[in-house]
């Protein structure tokens, strides 16, 4: 768990400190893993990289999503809960002027998954749905097993917990991950920062454009 939150932590400063500039080729972030498989009765080891695994949940319109939503697709992960009472708000206003600026395009899509699994029913995301203005076919807020959300934050490499000492219930991180079309991470962006989402926005659209 520990060296989890560092490599949050030292993946956010990373990038903290990079320009926001798209002639850069982005970054490919996580551990690799290494697969052995059999060839011609040897042993073979081959480096993978990280990518996010097959997953399922259920959005504010009550529609099954699954890795297949977003085959083809460049989008934006994060972790939140609608009654959290600090940066939640902030990290959503900051992700919604993200969402006005690419709601056209086709090959776009967010997913924010609910840590708050009890409090965050369907019916409670299609109020915040509304309340925030989005559309269920780009930004889909979701809701599932409390073990399978608590999973793939970590796969995100975004700190999220249960706490009864934290606001809310729920200790997490403001990031924000961008994922390309092979469910490679390829930048994690503090939402709480504005700066640091138009350096998002930069990184998304270089994405876009080259077919990533």
């Amino acid at each position: 768990m520990m060296r989890y939150f560092v490599v949050c932590a030292s993946f956010l400063i990373l990038l903290a400190s990079c320009g926001g500039g798209v002639e850069k080729e982005l970054p490919v972030i996580g551990f690799d893993k290494l697969v052995e498989r059999q060839v011609d009765g040897q042993t073979v080891v081959d480096t993978l990289e990280h990518t996010i695994p097959d997953f399922t949940f259920v959005d504010q319109d009550s529609t099954l999503i699954t890795e297949a939503t977003v085959a083809g697709k460049v989008y934006l992960a994060d972790i939140f809960f609608t009654s959290c009472p600090t940066i939640c708000p902030r990290v959503k206003k900051n992700m919604k002027v993200v969402y006005d600026q690419f709601k056209d395009q086709p090959d776009f899509a967010i997913l924010s998954h609910s840590m708050d699994v009890k409090y965050d029913t369907v019916g409670r995301l299609a109020w915040y749905a509304e309340k925030l203005n989005i559309n269920s076919d780009r930004w889909h807020l979701l809701t599932g097993e409390k073990e399978a959300i608590f999973d793939i934050a970590r796969e995100y490499y975004i700190a999220a917990l249960e706490s009864e000492e934290a606001p809310g219930g729920f200790d997490h991180s403001g990031a924000v991950a961008l994922v390309d079309r092979q469910r490679r991470i390829r930048g994690l962006y503090d939402g709480t920062d504005p700066a640091r989402m138009e350096e998002l926005v930069q990184d998304l659209k270089y994405l876009l454009d080259k077919g990533e």
